[in-house]
């Protein structure tokens, strides 16, 4: 069975008009400009401003939605069930030729409350087909994965080990079968005077248990398992600078779902298009400024299905990035006067905003074999 699987971070496709005690990033910018005297006054022009900067927003998350022409999407940053259906029916569905169901979300651990989705072409399945388990409620203690590191923070085996959550998700294909792991690992956080950076370690330790609920899941036969890891796993094995110079980053915290594991599809690209995030901000000093493209988004195969598929399809969208992000590394020009002028993006997308994401959506299309017989 030929499917095309994609993985997004949408960017905080929210039900809300705030996340928690922090203000919407997207609408401070314009409130910034206006005195109010009276807070209700400010929380009413929020609202209104978030629902229309929302609305321009998710046209363009839409439309790269609909360029993925995906079989299965593996969504991250989603408030709940409720926005995920109604995002796909008045916008999705208005842009694209797939009609998508089988809506699948699980609330995690984030303190946001963004959580992974799943969603799949509405005739690929049957409703009783796809079986969900959440992994949220996962300790280190159960998956045996708690650092010597993360004790000397106070982390004990008790706490939970997913940042999110591993949302794994099995499918019934008739003649075939497939499990997802749909991810989003801990964020890459910036040291503090006097705190230690403990990101790293959680990720390494989020990795470990999704090692673990596989090898648990597979048994011993866990290198001929139909699996696919999909989401924003938050960290990269190399580094792409100005003019396209590769540099390797590594040891990473991903490292153990690709060392003789798993299978990045991506990494048969050239060097220079191995990317899904751009970033750019201060360096070491407050005169250096660095910017880097990365890959932070992921559809790592099984040793089985990339035997299947020596040769898979990959695509990296970008029409949906800003202009503010140099779509080729290798140029060597940074200047406004010259990104403002690049063209190849959806219509309306700004400088900085509007945008479908932060993020490029991945896509990976494969044959997935039959089901395996099970041994006598």
């Amino acid at each position: 069975m030929r499917l095309r699987i994609a993985t997004f971070n949408v960017e905080n496709l929210a039900a809300r008009n705030s996340y928690g005690p922090v203000e919407r990033p997207e609408t401070a910018p314009a409130l910034s400009l206006f005195d109010f005297p009276e807070p209700e006054t400010r929380e009413n022009v929020e609202a209104s401003v978030a629902v229309a900067v929302e609305d321009d927003k998710r046209e363009l998350t839409a439309l790269a939605i609909a360029e993925t022409r995906a079989d299965i999407l593996a969504l991250q940053e989603v408030d709940n069930i409720g926005v995920l259906e109604a995002f796909f029916a008045n916008y999705v569905h208005r842009m694209s030729d797939i009609r998508y169901g089988h809506f699948k979300l699980v609330h995690g651990n984030d303190p946001r409350g963004i959580d992974v989705a799943f969603a799949a072409r509405r005739d690929l399945l049957e409703p009783k087909a796809v079986t969900v388990r959440s992994h949220h409620e996962a300790t280190f203690g159960e998956l045996e994965c708690l650092s010597d590191e993360l004790v000397a923070c106070g982390i004990k085996e008790s706490d939970l080990v997913f940042n999110r959550d591993c949302l794994e998700v099995a499918l019934d294909l008739g003649d075939a079968e497939l499990t997802l792991y749909l991810c989003h690992l801990k964020a890459i956080s910036a040291p503090k005077p006097g705190r230690p950076d403990v990101s790293l370690a959680i990720r390494r330790a989020e990795v470990a248990g999704i090692r673990r609920i596989i090898e648990n899941r597979f048994g011993a036969d866990w290198r001929e398992g139909h699996w696919i890891i999909a989401g924003d796993l938050n960290d990269v094995r190399e580094r792409i600078g100005p003019g396209a110079e590769v540099a390797p980053a590594r040891p990473s915290s991903i490292d153990p779902l690709l060392d003789d594991f798993a299978l990045n599809p991506v990494d048969a690209l050239p060097p220079a298009e191995r990317w899904t995030y751009f970033y750019r901000g201060p360096g070491r000093t407050p005169q250096e400024c660095v910017e880097e493209h990365v890959q932070l988004d992921y559809v790592l195969l099984s040793p089985a299905l990339a035997a299947a598929n020596p040769s898979p399809g990959v695509e990296i969208l970008r029409r949906g990035l800003p202009y503010r992000v140099p779509l080729d590394p290798a140029a060597p020009d940074r200047s406004i006067a010259y990104l403002a002028s690049r063209g190849d993006r959806y219509p309306r997308v700004g400088w900085d905003r509007p945008k479908a994401s932060d993020h490029c959506p991945v896509v990976v299309e494969i044959e997935v074999p039959p089901r395996r017989r099970q041994k006598p």
